[in-house]
């Protein structure tokens, strides 16, 4: 059996959970959609100021919808607060992502989310779990074609130190696109 981590060198206990998953969807319109969901939960009673939130019961409990096209296009937001610490005032904010409408998931979204939803134009929450919009869309659309499909090069090369067009990872599986770090470095 494989550990991920180290197992613990001292008696511990949970105090907190956060869950956050992502599901990717093809439409029959052509159109893709990707949800997010965040859960917290506290695994004691939890004394907020609007009152105590029993353990187990949700502290947060939103969710994300962006919808989006083959060039990474966002052709829809929609955001979801089922349980909030200020209930009745989280949830107002979710018609405002409407203005990531038009907007690249690849081609500078994480800045653009930043500008326009960051800090108090948005919810901290619902604004994470955006910031992992492109990662979760790259990983929908790569298993509905061949990595090295095409003539550009592959978006993942240059974007991961495993995958640097200097190493051996790119010389064995895109040797198209690997780049020798000797010619490089030789005088001109």
């Amino acid at each position: 059996m494989t550990v991920p981590l180290s197992l613990p060198q001292v008696s511990r206990e949970r105090l907190h959970s956060r869950t956050v998953s992502f599901d990717a969807y093809r439409r029959r319109d052509g159109l893709f959609e990707i949800e997010a969901h965040l859960l917290d939960v506290k695994d004691h009673d939890f004394a907020l100021l609007t009152g105590i939130r029993p353990a187990g019961v949700p502290v947060h409990d939103m969710w994300v919808r962006v919808t989006i096209d083959r060039a990474f296009v966002i052709h829809a937001v929609e955001a979801a607060t089922d349980a909030s610490p200020y209930p009745g005032t989280c949830e107002r904010i979710a018609p405002a992502y409407q203005k990531l409408v038009g907007a690249n998931l690849v081609q500078g979204f994480r800045k653009r989310l930043h500008d326009v939803m960051g800090g108090v134009r948005g919810c901290t929450h619902v604004t994470e779990m955006l910031s992992y919009m492109p990662t979760a869309a790259i990983q929908t659309f790569a298993g509905l074609q061949r990595e090295d499909d095409g003539d550009g090069k592959p978006f993942q090369l240059d974007h991961c130190h495993a995958l640097e067009t200097t190493t051996e990872n790119v010389r064995r599986f895109y040797p198209k696109w690997h780049r020798d770090t000797a010619r490089e470095t030789l005088p001109r």
